[in-house]
């Protein structure tokens, strides 16, 4: 088991006003290497049929539901996301864990129709889902909870021990959550592990560890193919960054657009993978569109994340509101104009809206992770395929639009995991096939395709 020195502890503090909030341990690669052990012991020696992992994972969404406010209050706290966004991350957690209660009851292989062939005659075939082994989860700071859930939900289906690192940042939610799991809701001893630390000791110490069989990752793209490259013949699941683009046609409705992108684009600090960044939109309802927009993004509240009024608050630390700044600043220098905020107020970035902006500028061609929405006309679908698809990333994309050729040419040219018709890439449902192309990553995440990928097919053939 991973040791809990306080002696050497880490201090988790608000992105908001700084104020200490939890301790927790700071572990290393020993700590790394007693909990797979012990992980591994685990999987060996405790047995952990289907239906039990089901009752687990449904007491685990029932005392998440119970609970969903506590949850809530810590996700604000830790990692600065408004209650009212927190509160939804922490039902959509309790989705998370409810789809994977189903995905555990229906795990299931296939019959194989050996004697389709001659040397098949008389025998019978079937596959059956065995647990990968012990997983090394690495989460990070955005969606402390929800995005934890989808690391540990679908290893406790699939009957895997995890290792789990949270992000440093925050790691107080999943450190609750792990305590729900294995002291409320049955999980065995020692199906669940969690080592707290930065990812350059910790993190590195579970993705080298030879006894560890599959590493799941989300975060930054550069990380994360630095991860797979060093994991050796593990598997790796990798759910990583984007650069979510929108069209708008003239013929959509592009009030609607600028309603949702106000949300979208600005939810917790437009610190999500698929938040509104780029928008492209027809140039005969350009000037039309961003007007609805920056008089709505200049009405959002900035402030303290436990206030309910609250729709923006805090990047997740200041050198990263810094680099946001400056990323604007540059836009700016190279023609882009502020249509919406761009100042600072009480020490956060306001929501800021770009126009004018071009492919050269690091808000159209890198990941914000910011409070920042580009707008940029066309002139025709082509152009606005073309700049939607110039990018390296591929994860999410949204289209507004009334014809039906439109979206389905836009969803076939797209080169991106989801395109999103009338709705924008932020949106998710938990249980969808969640998970980019290029370089946002190479698997699916949601339980069903989580849960198979933390499995491996085997064989069985009798000659009776």
């Amino acid at each position: 088991m991973p040791s809990n020195d306080p002696s050497d502890a880490i201090v988790v503090r608000s992105p908001y006003d700084d104020a200490e909030i939890g301790l927790v341990p700071r572990h290393g690669r020993d700590d790394v290497d007693r909990a797979v052990a012990a992980a591994g012991e685990a999987l060996r020696d405790e047995p952990f049929p289907p239906w039990r992992r089901a009752e687990v994972l449904d007491a685990a969404a029932r005392l998440l539901a119970e609970r969903s406010e506590d949850f809530a209050r810590t996700v604000a706290r830790e990692s600065a996301k408004p209650i009212k966004t927190a509160r939804i991350e922490a039902r959509r957690a309790v989705s998370t864990f409810t789809f994977a209660a189903v995905e555990a009851r229906r795990l299931t292989g296939d019959m194989v129709p050996v004697d389709a062939a001659e040397i098949g005659e008389g025998r019978l075939a079937f596959t059956l889902r065995i647990p990968v082994g012990v997983v090394a989860a690495i989460s990070p700071f955005n969606f402390p909870l929800n995005l934890v859930a989808h690391k540990l939900a679908p290893a406790i289906a699939a009957g895997c021990p995890v290792v789990l690192k949270p992000a440093s940042q925050t790691p107080l939610s999943a450190l609750a959550l792990a305590r729900l799991l294995t002291e409320e809701c049955g999980l065995p001893p020692g199906y669940l592990h969690v080592v707290t630390g930065g990812g350059g000791e910790v993190g590195a110490a579970l993705v080298e560890h030879p006894d560890v069989a599959y590493v799941t990752f989300t975060g930054s793209s550069e990380v994360g193919w630095g991860i797979a490259a060093k994991a050796g013949h593990k598997k790796v699941a990798l759910e990583l960054g984007n650069n979510s683009p929108v069209i708008i046609e003239a013929d959509g409705d592009w009030g609607q657009a600028a309603r949702t992108i106000a949300t979208a684009g600005f939810s917790h600090a437009g610190q999500s993978c698929v938040s509104v960044q780029r928008v492209y939109v027809a140039a005969e309802v350009a000037d039309s569109f961003t007007g609805i927009l920056t008089e709505l993004v200049d009405g959002l509240v900035v402030g303290d994340p436990l206030d309910e009024a609250t729709d923006v608050s805090a990047l997740i630390s200041e050198g990263e509101r810094d680099r946001v700044v400056s990323w604007v600043d540059e836009a700016v220098s190279q023609g882009a104009k502020v249509a919406a905020g761009g100042n600072l107020e009480g020490g956060v970035l306001r929501p800021t809206v770009l126009t004018g902006m071009t492919a050269a500028m690091k808000v159209s061609r890198d990941e914000v992770f910011g409070p920042v929405v580009a707008v940029q006309a066309y002139h025709s679908l082509d152009e606005a395929l073309r700049l939607a698809d110039d990018t390296r990333y591929g994860l999410q994309a949204g289209i507004f639009t009334s014809n039906l050729a439109s979206a389905l040419r836009a969803a076939r040219e797209l080169h991106f995991g989801t395109v999103l018709v009338n709705e924008v890439p932020t949106w998710r449902a938990d249980q969808m096939p969640y998970g980019g192309v290029r370089e946002s990553g190479n698997t699916k995440e949601g339980p069903a395709y989580a849960v198979r990928q933390m499995t491996e097919e085997r064989l069985v053939v009798i000659q009776p």
